[in-house]
């Protein structure tokens, strides 16, 4: 078998490691994640989805190293033309990726084609691989995932200016994202000026992730993304699968009512596992025998455990939002908000393993903003 090829990067360098360890402290995040993943694991995973395989026709360069540079892009909320100029820029990053200090970073427009090249050839299949592969390095490092598990989903705002869509689908054209969808952002009961209460919905054009969090560990383990009306109870036992697959110590699974439906409740007891799903007021308010068993879960010591961990998916997604744009689409189509999704959880867990796994702890001017 013919040996891969790959462009050549840092130890060709005239200045190797040396400059790299005078500048990069020991407990910068950028170093401390080198050092804690196995970046090499991606390689093959990735360069099987290269035309060449990396034997025939021109070296590329390590895919591991581009997926390193568009991890750099979520982790510190930039676009494909400004990592460029970052790593360029920045020593640390550089040192992160694998280039030489002399060396200048790949054109930007290598990322556009690495992201089609994985949309295309390895469809979102990749996407979840790689998140997988992220949860189980945590697992074998040594970091402790807990028994509760948390669903919640969250919405993304399409890149889309809804008054001008309309405008020009009125003039007979297609809408500018044919993907997003309208969907319901939250319900809340609200008194009018008469005193009389009523509900009032907000609505959002866009999509929406579908997560899992271990409440323990604060891993996101399962993702997955539909348009913004899908209802979140569908999506449930596929992420229960999901997780169950990947061997995770999970014995309680929370949510909130939206995913209150009996064939979760039903689910959940058929893979041996407790139901923490907050239950709707009219399970426990009928009047007919039935709401004895919701009575009884209600009371269970695992249901009032479970709910009181719930608040943990909100705080995920704040940091998502805040730091690393989760809550608006940086592209156009249901494919691409998915690639944004998943490279937004795999940052949000190589942030969540260096705090874990580096016990000195870095210091947070290093790490991105959350």
């Amino acid at each position: 078998m013919e040996k891969q090829r790959f462009v050549e990067t840092g130890s060709s360098s005239f200045f190797g490691e040396y400059l790299y360890d005078q500048v990069v402290p020991a407990h910068h995040f950028l170093r401390q994640l080198k050092q804690i993943i196995q970046w090499e694991r991606f390689t093959q995973k990735l360069i099987r989805l290269y035309k060449g395989g990396g034997v025939v026709g021109r070296p590329p360069f390590d895919p591991a190293l581009v997926l390193k540079m568009e991890l750099i892009a979520y982790l510190y909320n930039l676009t494909e033309r400004q990592v460029e100029v970052y790593l360029n820029e920045n020593l640390p990053a550089k040192y992160f990726v694998g280039l030489a200090a002399d060396q200048s970073a790949p054109d930007h427009s290598t990322l556009t084609v690495f992201r089609e090249r994985l949309i295309q050839r390895g469809k979102l299949k990749v996407f979840g691989e790689m998140l997988e592969e992220i949860v189980k390095i945590a697992l074998q490092s040594g970091v402790q995932f807990g028994s509760i598990q948390i669903v919640d989903s969250v919405h993304s705002i399409a890149n889309v200016n809804t008054d001008k869509d309309q405008k020009r689908q009125n003039k007979g054209k297609g809408p500018r994202d044919p993907d997003a969808r309208w969907g319901v952002k939250h319900k809340r009961k609200v008194q009018t000026e008469d005193g009389k209460k009523e509900e009032q919905v907000q609505y959002f054009y866009g999509y929406k992730a579908h997560v899992s969090l271990n409440a323990h560990s604060g891993f996101i383990t399962s993702l997955e993304v539909t348009s913004g009306e899908a209802w979140d109870g569908h999506h449930f036992c596929s992420l229960v699968d999901h997780d169950l697959a990947q061997r995770l110590p999970v014995e309680i699974y929370t949510a909130d009512k939206g995913y209150d439906d009996g064939g979760n409740h039903f689910y959940l007891e058929h893979r041996k596992l407790k139901s923490a799903i907050r239950l709707k007021d009219n399970r426990i308010e009928k009047k007919d025998d039935n709401k004895e068993v919701w009575i009884a879960l209600r009371n269970t010591p695992h249901y009032q455990q479970g709910l009181k961990e719930r608040y943990k998916t909100e705080r995920k997604f704040g940091e998502g939002k805040q730091g690393h744009r989760l809550g608006r689409c940086r592209y156009i189509g249901r494919a691409k908000f998915a690639v944004q999704a998943f490279f937004i959880a795999i940052a949000l867990n190589l942030k969540r393993i260096v705090r874990v796994l580096a016990h000195v702890g870095f210091k947070t001017r290093y790490a991105p903003a959350a």
